[in-house]
C-alpha cells in the first residue's frame, strides 16, 4: 500500500528512470529498495547512535488519538503455553494506509491511497469511509513497474501539485516509531527479560525497529523474521526458491528488499505459507479471543515451531501485526477458504444431492477467446454480438493470459483510461477464478457466491524437442450461476419424473 498527501511540498532528490515498456518516456521516482544510507550498527556507544535524540513534547489530546488507532501501540492480551517456555501474543494491529487516512481527515488533507488489488474491500470501505481516494493496481505488476502500487504513487505525485508520498519503504521514521515504542513497550511489559521475538517482515519497520532496540537492551534475545512462500525478504536465499508467486495474506513479504529493512539484525528467518498462517489465525480467534489478521496467524505459525528451542522460564514474544477486520469476507468465511483451498468441502455440514457432480456434467458451450492484439473496440463488438459479459485473452498458443469483461472496458474507456483503438492486453486483470473440469459442483457453487463467473480450464502435457513436457492450462468454457441453476432445475425435473 502507498499513500500520498497533497498540500505538502515536494519530496526532495529522486532520479529519472526509463519506463519499462518502450522507454518512450522519462519517470521520476525514486527506488524502494535503494541501499540504506543509515549509520546504526550493533555494539555503537548511544551518543553514536542516530536512534539516540530527545524526547518528543506529547501530541496534542486529538492526535494522540489518531495516531492510537492507526498504529496501534503494542499491547499484551495473552500468554498461553508454547513446549516449555511462555509464549506472549501482542497486538500491534497498525495499518499503514488507515493510520495516514486518519491523520489527513484531522488535518483537512487530501488522501490517496494506491493499493494492489489483492487488498481486502474491508480496507478500501474503511479508507473511503475516512475521505480518501482509492487507487487499485495490479497484484501481478512487478515493484518497478510503471503500473506497480509504487508506480502509480510515484506517478501521481509527480502529476498533482504540492503532493507529497511518505514512502514507507524508505522513511526512517517507520523503524524509529518501533524502536523507540513498540520496542520499549515489550521491553516494559516483560520487565527487561526477552529471550525470542517473532515478527513478520513487510516493509521491515517493525521487525527493524525492535530487534535493533532489543539487540542494544537484550543482547541474548533471538530475533526471528516471518516470510510468506513468494516473497523474497528471508536469508539466506535458499529459503526464498520457490514456484509460488503469489499469497493471499496480506501486508507481509515483497518482491524487493525496502530501504528500511534491515536483516542484519534477523539470527533466522522462517517461510510462512496461506493454508498454516489462516489455520492458526482462525484458532487464535476461537480458542484465545484475539480478532487477528492473516499474518498474526503466519507469524504464530512460525513461533510455535521456533519456541521450541527455548527451555522453561524462557520468553517468546510473537507480534501479531494485523486484526480481523480487515479480512470479514476473506479467511473468517468458510467458503471463502473452501473456494481457495485452505479447508475441504468435507468440514461442512450436509451437502445437496448435485454437491460432488463434476463440472464435466454441465452443457456448456464452446469456448469464445480473443487474442490480446485485438482493439477494444473490436472486442466490445464482438462480446455484444454473441451475447457474453465476459471473455478470456489467450496467446497465439492458447495459453490464457487474463480476462476481460464488458463492463470492465467500457468504464476504462469512459475514463480515458484506454482508446478503442489500443489492444485488449491494456484492459486484461487476473483477479478472477479458475475451475478444473474434474472439479465439482460444490466447489463452483462456493465461487459463484462471490463472483459473476468461472473460468473452465483443462490441463494439457506438452513434450518438447528435448524430451521434457510440461503442463499448461487452456480454456474449456466459461460457466455462470444461470449454468448451473439451469441444470439443477432441468436435473430436477428428472428426478421428479422418474
Amino acid at each position: 500500500m502507498a499513500g500520498e498527501l497533497s498540500r505538502a511540498g515536494p519530496s526532495p532528490g529522486g532520479f529519472k528512470a526509463r519506463l519499462d515498456r518502450g522507454g518512450e518516456k522519462e519517470r521520476q521516482w525514486i527506488r524502494p529498495d535503494t541501499p540504506s544510507k543509515c549509520t546504526w550498527k550493533l555494539g555503537k556507544p548511544l551518543s553514536a547512535s542516530p536512534h539516540h535524540h530527545a524526547e518528543t513534547s506529547p501530541l496534542p489530546p486529538l492526535w494522540w488519538k489518531c495516531w492510537k488507532a492507526g498504529c496501534a501501540r503494542a499491547v499484551p492480551v495473552c500468554s498461553v503455553p508454547c513446549c516449555c517456555c511462555s509464549l506472549s501474543a501482542l497486538c500491534a494491529f497498525a495499518v499503514a494506509g488507515i493510520g495516514l487516512a486518519l491523520a489527513a481527515a484531522v488535518k483537512g488533507y487530501r488522501c490517496i491511497i494506491v493499493m494492489p488489488e489483492k487488498m481486502s474491500m474491508e480496507k478500501v470501505d474503511v479508507l473511503r469511509a475516512l475521505g480518501a481516494e482509492i487507487v487499485r493496481t495490479p497484484t501481478t505488476a512487478r515493484f518497478d513497474s510503471p503500473e506497480s502500487h509504487v508506480g502509480v504513487a510515484w506517478r501521481l505525485k509527480n502529476e498533482i501539485p504540492n503532493a507529497h508520498i511518505l514512502d514507507q519503504y524508505r522513511n526512517a521514521s517507520n523503524p524509529l516509531t518501533h524502536y523507540d515504542t513498540t520496542a520499549e513497550e515489550i521491553l516494559q511489559q516483560c520487565d527487561g527479560k526477552v529471550d525470542m521475538v517473532v515478527a513478520t517482515a513487510g516493509t521491515g519497520g517493525t521487525i527493524t525497529g525492535i530487534s535493533r532496540k532489543l539487540k542494544e537492551k537484550c543482547p541474548g534475545c533471538k530475533i526471528i523474521g516471518v516470510d510468506p512462500e513468494g516473497s523474497i525478504l528471508a536469508e539466506p536465499e535458499e529459503l526464498n526458491k520457490t514456484d509460488k508467486t503469489m499469497y493471499e495474506v496480506e501486508g507481509i513479504g515483497y518482491d524487493f528488499v525496502p530501504t528500511v529493512l534491515d536483516r542484519s539484525t534477523v539470527d533466522q528467518w522462517y517461510k510462512s505459507n496461506d493454508e498454516e498462517s489462516f489455520a492458526l489465525a482462525r484458532m487464535m480467534i476461537r480458542e484465545e479471543g484475539l480478532l487477528c489478521g492473516g499474518s498474526s496467524g503466519s507469524a504464530m505459525s512460525v513461533a510455535v515451531k521456533a519456541a521450541k528451542e527455548l527451555k522453561e522460564g524462557q520468553r517468546c514474544v510473537v507480534i501479531c501485526p494485523d486484526s480481523i477486520r480487515n479480512y470479514m469476507s476473506k479467511f473468517l468465511s468458510d467458503k471463502w477458504m473452501i473456494q481457495k483451498g485452505f479447508m475441504k468441502e468435507e468440514d461442512l455440514g450436509n451437502k445437496p444431492w448435485w454437491w460432488n457432480i463434476s463440472i464435466q456434467e454441465l452443457s456448456l458451450s464452446a469456448p469464445l477467446t480473443v487474442l490480446p492484439t485485438v482493439t477494444c473496440a473490436k472486442t466490445v463488438e464482438i462480446l455484444r454480438e454473441k451475447g457474453f459479459d465476459q471473455v478470456p485473452v489467450v496467446d497465439e498458443s492458447g495459453v490464457i493470459l487474463g480476462m476481460v469483461t464488458l463492463g470492465n472496458m467500457l468504464s476504462s474507456l469512459l475514463a480515458g483510461k484506454v482508446k478503442p483503438s489500443d489492444e485488449v492486453r491494456k484492459v486484461i486483470y487476473k483477479q478472477f477464478q479458475q475451475i478444473n473440469l474434474k472439479d465439482n459442483l460444490g466447489k463452483l457453487s462456493h465461487i459463484l457466491e462471490i463472483d459473476h463467473f468461472a473460468l473452465v480450464v483443462h490441463e494439457q502435457i506438452q513434450y518438447h524437442t528435448d524430451g521434457s513436457s510440461s503442463k499448461r492450462q487452456m480454456v474449456f468454457g466459461i460457466v455462470t450461476a444461470i449454468d448451473l441453476l439451469n441444470f439443477v432445475t432441468a436435473r430436477e425435473r428428472e428426478r421428479k419424473s422418474n
